[in-house]
């Protein structure tokens, strides 16, 4: 089993940084992929950014968030991020941390769930 817990959710404004803590239980974590997903009101959860398991991890973005959020793991910590940058009202969500055996941008791949942070976006 892998306890998941979110953190660093907020109210901010728009073109305000906020960064996303995972603290990670239980199982190794290194051996993890580990992913962010967001859902917002009335939406369907939606894949934000994911990161392979492992030293010298490869990242991967859902195409509106790149360049704008960077997804990073610290191992000795048991702990990933998710930096946002220049944050817009549409990225207003509650954000899930999730890890997976597999490195995947399908929710369905990932086994293990945070309960969520949310993040509004105030315009």
């Amino acid at each position: 089993q892998v306890q998941l817990v979110e953190s660093g959710g907020g109210l901010v404004q728009a073109g305000d940084s906020v960064r996303l803590s995972c603290a990670a239980s239980g199982r190794t974590f290194g051996g993890l992929a580990m992913g962010w997903f967001r859902q917002a009101p009335a939406k369907e959860r939606e894949f934000v950014a994911a990161v392979t398991a492992g030293i010298g991890a490869s990242t991967r973005y859902a195409d509106s968030m790149k360049g704008r959020f960077t997804i990073s793991r610290d191992n000795a910590k048991n702990t990933i991020y998710l930096q946002m940058n220049n944050l817009k009202s549409e990225d207003t969500a509650v954000y899930y941390c999730a890890a997976s055996r597999f490195y995947s941008v399908d929710d369905r791949q990932y086994e293990y769930w945070g309960q969520g942070t949310q993040v509004t976006v105030s315009s």
